[in-house]
């Protein structure tokens, strides 16, 4: 799924609805409904943009090293299997 939005677009958009713009207005104006725009508050609320590139950072490495535990647990399950075999 492609994103519309990048982070610091939506580190933005929340920063306008901090200066006092109304909610409804601005999902309008952005093209968003309000249920995206208070997951993004929640997401990203309060951070600024490095906060958010560090996230984005993060959340790829983790994602990288879950599949790396992965393809070692798999390695491990089949060393596991020859090793417990009967010759």
């Amino acid at each position: 799924m492609k994103k519309r939005f990048t982070e610091e677009q939506i580190i933005g958009i929340l920063k306008e609805a901090e200066t006092g713009a109304k909610i409804a207005e601005l999902c309008r104006k952005h093209g968003i409904s309000d249920a995206t725009y208070y997951n993004w508050k929640a997401k990203f609320g309060g951070m600024t943009v490095s906060d958010a590139q560090r996230l984005k950072m993060l959340e790829t490495e983790n994602a990288k090293l879950k599949r790396l535990l992965a393809e070692f647990m798999l390695d491990n399950a089949a060393l596991k299997d020859v090793v417990s075999r009967k010759w």
